[in-house]
This record gives C-alpha cells, sequence and structure tokens, in this order.
C-alpha cells in the first residue's frame, strides 16, 4: 500500500536532517544485538525548529480525534520526554513524565508531575519497535491511577509482527507518522541510495530476524 503524504511528508523530514541513515554495507548493531542496515535518530530532531515544529503539527492533526479525550500528555524517560513538551503545547494539554523506574529515593516517584487519579493520558514517545518499554510504561501509568488508551510516536518500525498484537493486548492503540516502509518508499522516490542498498533495506524490512542473524546480529529489540 501507499504511504500516505503524512507518512511521505515524515519521512522526507527525517531524511533532509539527517535523522534516518541507510547502511547496508556496514550493519548498525544496536545495545540489543540486533543487526540493521537502518537506523533512526529521533533525537536529532530536538535540534531542527522548522522540523520539529511541522512534525508537532501533523502529530496533533494525526490524533485530531482522540485528543478529546486526553487529559494530559506523558512523556517517557528518556526520549520521549521533548517530544511529550512539544505535543502538549500543540495540543493545549498539561503534561508528566514516567521515568523507566522509582527514581529510588525522596518520594520514590515514577510519574513526575501532577497526575490526577483518573486522568486520561496520551503516552509519547520518539519511537517503537516491538512495543516493550510501551508496556512498561503504561503499567507505571495505570498503577497511578491513570487511564491509558492512547500512545503516539513519530517513528514505528512497522515490521515486528508481535508489536501490534502487544499493544492490542495492552488495550493501547498506537499512533505514528511514519513507519520504515514509508521511509523505503521516500528514499526510492528520492533516489537516495544505490539501488542495491535500497534492496537490502527491503530484504531487512520483509524479514529482520533472517537479515540480522546473518549479518552477525541478534534477534532482540525493544522500545
Amino acid at each position: 500500500m501507499p504511504s500516505s503524504p503524512v507518512a511521505r511528508q515524515t519521512a522526507k523530514i527525517l531524511f533532509d536532517i539527517g535523522a534516518v541513515h541507510f547502511n547496508a554495507e556496514k550493519p548498525f548493531i544496536f545495545t540489543s544485538g540486533w543487526a540493521s542496515p537502518v537506523y533512526v535518530d529521533c533525537r536529532w530532531i530536538i535540534s531542527w525548529l522548522e522540523a520539529r515544529r511541522t512534525l508537532m503539527r501533523l502529530g496533533a492533526e494525526k490524533l485530531k480525534d482522540v485528543v478529546g479525550g486526553v487529559d494530559i500528555v506523558a512523556g517517557g524517560e528518556t526520549a520521549g520526554i521533548p517530544f511529550a513538551a512539544f505535543l502538549s503545547e500543540e495540543l493545549g494539554r498539561p503534561m508528566v513524565y514516567v521515568r523507566k523506574q522509582p527514581k529510588g529515593f525522596g518520594r520514590m516517584a515514577q510519574i513526575e508531575g501532577d497526575l490526577k487519579d483518573g486522568a486520561r493520558v496520551l503516552l509519547v514517545e520518539d519511537l517503537s519497535t516491538d512495543g516493550k518499554s510501551k508496556i512498561r510504561f503504561c503499567e507505571a501509568l495505570r498503577k497511578a491511577g491513570a487511564t491509558v488508551e492512547h500512545a503516539f510516536v513519530i517513528f514505528d518500525y512497522g515490521i515486528f509482527p508481535n508489536a501490534g498484537e502487544n499493544m492490542k493486548k495492552l488495550g493501547v492503540a498506537m499512533h505514528h507518522l511514519c513507519t520504515w516502509w514509508d521511509a523505503l518508499e521516500e528514499a526510492r522516490a528520492g533516489k537516495r541510495f544505490d539501488q542495491k542498498t535500497l534492496d537490502e533495506v527491503e530484504a531487512f524490512l520483509k524479514d529482520p530476524v533472517s537479515w540480522s542473524v546473518a549479518h552477525g546480529g541478534a534477534t532482540g529489540t525493544g522500545g
């Protein structure tokens, strides 16, 4: 299925600011051990004022049908925090952030900010791979008394078969602007890489586990 105009625009922005990288000759090795010919650094966006403004406007538009049911925006530590701040401004909603674990001193807080019991929360992170970190953050928010039914990321890998099932079991709808398939479509249309690189990226997207193993990587994910 062809990419939507929003997905293509997002992919173009990410390429133009240097947040997306393709390298089939020397795969990226993630902290999980995963080998990949693609890498996206959404943290890079925070340094590009117009790019981030555009992406947040696109995000707000994407969320227009659910924002009426959202009381507060929550950023996941650490990469989700700036995007939650930007998006809370765009949506006109207050913000909190969620630690990966209680801080271990003082109030032993895992949620920072004023989170009212029963508040309807939109969880925000920079990207999603298999959704595991979203589960941890949603569980922490729910334990604190919040209702969490929606999450938003700028970039969803869109290639791991269990990701959608994980979020479905959690009862959370995942909203995103762009996936790797959208990035590949933009890369092909813009002739941003040679054909061999593009073909290797497509092979990875079709079977990331086999590609990783064949290139010296593991099979773990985790975001």
